[in-house]
């Protein structure tokens, strides 16, 4: 007659949780470097989600079909152009940064354009020769504001243009999971809303549909009118003969992300060029800018942004900022994007019910 076994010191369910657990953390440990394009990737579908419905249909349903072209199609469109864009760009910040390591070294003269300014070019002067016109006085004020020396951060902007490999390699992740996206999104849908149904049973069908909606108002109402305004402005610096129109034009597509970025990057330049000498381009350079981003705001941005959220101003600030230090340039999205969904579930309890019912729903799954 066989003895029963000795009874478990664990029990199994506790050690089933245990090691469910422990697979979880190793694979955040393990595959935490993918986390980043893979958030790329899921916002680049959801955001293009609408547009890959109709090529589906086009190419008779045919999902890796449909799913190669799309690829193509962003490759042609975006990232080809943004990669150009950015070289461009990062090459003529290279030359102000030499300019302020000669400026920090020996001291920085006030520019005439700057004295030059009307109603505050003399108060403008005076601040810079107290504040700027001695050696290491641009390396005391970095120190300051960001407790990083003028050396340190020349070197990062020096040394980005040597990590095209890791982002190349970033990139390429983020493709093929966007491409996998595409051609088996309809699967990974039905499993989350499987699981979510059994977490969330009253309120996931509105979550989840909320999700799609808020990415696309938030990627397109930021991102491609962002890019769009970068893109004409800078041609728009070019033509009236800015320096590193690339650069500006990068530097203004970033502030546009914020509410009243833009406006405010096109307003100095054209103080530069009015500074300069350059009235007239100074003073059409900024009647073009206040005229395309009238354009933008009453016809383009309406008709393109469908969603229910509009960031305030300090959530856009706290996402972008966020976004920033923790992901990089692709924080420039997921951050504002993390943002709208906490908003969209804030007002989703305000207007339709009290956060104590996801609370209690958890509780009682758990």
């Amino acid at each position: 007659m066989s003895t029963p076994p000795p009874p478990s010191i664990v029990p199994a369910q506790s050690a089933a949780r245990w090691l469910l657990l422990l697979v979880i953390v190793a694979g955040i440990y393990f595959f935490h470097g993918f986390i980043v394009p893979v958030l790329a990737a899921l916002i680049v579908a959801f955001a293009s989600w609408p547009l890959y419905q109709r090529l589906l249909r086009l190419c008779g349903g045919s999902r890796s079909l449909a799913a190669a072209i799309a690829i193509l199609v962003i490759l042609l469109v975006l990232v080809v152009p943004l990669t150009m864009a950015l070289s461009f760009a990062l090459r003529e910040a290279q030359s102000w940064v030499a300019w302020l390591l000669e400026a920090n070294r020996d001291g920085a003269p006030v520019p005439t354009w700057i004295a030059a300014l009307p109603f505050a070019g003399e108060w403008l002067a005076i601040q810079w020769n107290d504040y700027l016109n001695h050696p290491h006085a641009i390396s005391e004020i970095i120190q300051m504001a960001s407790g990083q020396h003028l050396g340190n951060i020349s070197r990062v902007i020096m040394t980005m243009s040597g990590k095209a490999f890791s982002l190349a390699l970033a990139l390429l992740f983020m493709l093929i999971t966007l491409f996998f996206l595409y051609r088996d999104g309809h699967h990974l849908v039905a499993q989350l809303d499987r699981v979510g149904e059994g977490v969330l049973p009253a309120r996931w069908q509105r979550f989840s549909r909320m999700v799609p909606a808020t990415v696309t108002a938030t990627v397109i109402g930021m991102g491609l009118i962002a890019i769009g305004e970068g893109i004409v402005l800078g041609i728009a610096y070019w033509i009236a003969g800015v320096p590193s129109p690339v650069a500006l034009g990068v530097i203004t597509g970033v502030m546009a992300l914020i509410p009243g970025g833009a406006p405010l990057a096109f307003t100095l330049v054209s103080l530069y060029l009015v500074g300069s000498g350059n009235v007239f381009a100074g003073v059409a350079l900024f009647i073009w800018g206040a005229v395309e981003l009238f354009i933008v705001d009453k016809t383009i941005r309406p008709s393109l942004v469908g969603g229910p959220i509009k960031l305030p101003f300090l959530l856009t600030f706290f996402g972008l900022i966020g976004g920033v230090t923790t992901m990089g340039i692709v924080g420039l999205f997921v951050g504002p994007v993390l943002m709208s969904l906490l908003l969209a579930i804030w007002r989703e309890w305000v207007h339709n019910g009290d956060p104590q019912v996801l609370v209690t729903a958890l509780q009682d799954k758990s």
